[in-house]
């Protein structure tokens, strides 16, 4: 799930399973539109049954995959394009992401084979195929090194997200360039759900700490993309738009972030 103002989303992952019923009843019974997927999470061809089986149209729908860094190059990138579209179904992406800076191509550079990838995701682009490109896990510098290699600047940077990880000047970064910042593990892979401020925040505001970290994420101005397999947590989830954190207990959480990563850490790949 993503939330980008009142709009609501859903996301996919590797870890935790996939739910074809969570995902009908998202779309179906939630009104979220933005699917988030990857070719490495496995499940784009299931989601295509999902879709079909929501009864949403197509056009009514915001779909986003990833491209894995096994398929990180110029001619690889186009046909990985192409096979993601046939799995998921559909004739074009709304949103195609570099998943991860580093390339793991012996003999070349990370960044000479970001930027022949980017050329081909330009390309993309220009061909209608996909209608936004962006990154995922670039922080400054993969950026800076994208800025002077290419033409077009990526449409979203998508980075791990949360009280314990808030990158602010990467935030300041994309959005003094217009790329929109997209957060993901909004809840820290369930390590926010315990830690007494947010506790206390959720009993003092009547949510569970999961609304609370999420709330705190849109009110940080991020596209927030958190996920679950159940029905219940789904709803759950989306009911974040009927409350407003207080500017003083945002500040509380923002003073949570420590630099843990729950995730990936991209500070390690040049």
């Amino acid at each position: 799930m993503t939330w980008s103002g009142e709009q609501d989303y859903r996301g996919t992952s590797h870890q935790g399973g996939y739910s074809h019923d969570a995902v009908v009843h998202a779309i179906r019974n939630c009104g979220i539109r933005h699917i988030d997927t990857a070719k490495r999470y496995g499940c784009e061809s299931l989601l295509q049954k999902a879709i079909k089986e929501s009864g949403v149209k197509r056009e009514d729908l915001w779909l986003t995959t990833k491209l894995w860094y096994s398929d990180y190059g110029y001619e690889n990138t186009k046909r990985a394009c192409l096979e993601s579209c046939e799995r998921l179904g559909v004739e074009y992406l709304d949103l195609f992401l570099i998943h991860w800076p580093d390339a793991q191509v012996p003999g070349r550079s990370n960044r000479e084979v970001r930027a022949e990838t980017w050329r081909a995701m330009e390309e993309l682009y220009e061909k209608g195929l996909c209608r936004s490109i962006g990154v995922s896990n670039f922080l400054i510098s993969h950026l800076e090194q994208l800025k002077e290699d290419c033409v077009i600047t990526p449409h979203v940077d998508q980075v791990e997200y949360h009280p314990f990880q808030r990158p602010q000047e990467l935030v300041d970064y994309c959005r003094s360039r217009d790329i929109v910042f997209e957060g993901y593990c909004p809840l820290a892979k369930g390590e926010a759900l315990t830690h007494p401020s947010i506790v206390q925040l959720a009993k003092k505001y009547g949510r569970t700490p999961a609304q609370i970290c999420i709330r705190w994420s849109i009110q940080n101005g991020i596209v927030t993309i958190p996920k679950s397999t159940k029905a219940e947590r789904i709803e759950e989830n989306c009911k974040v738009f009927d409350f407003t954190i207080a500017e003083d207990d945002v500040e509380v959480l923002n003073g949570l972030h420590d630099g843990r990563h729950v995730s990936w850490d991209p500070s390690l790949v040049v």
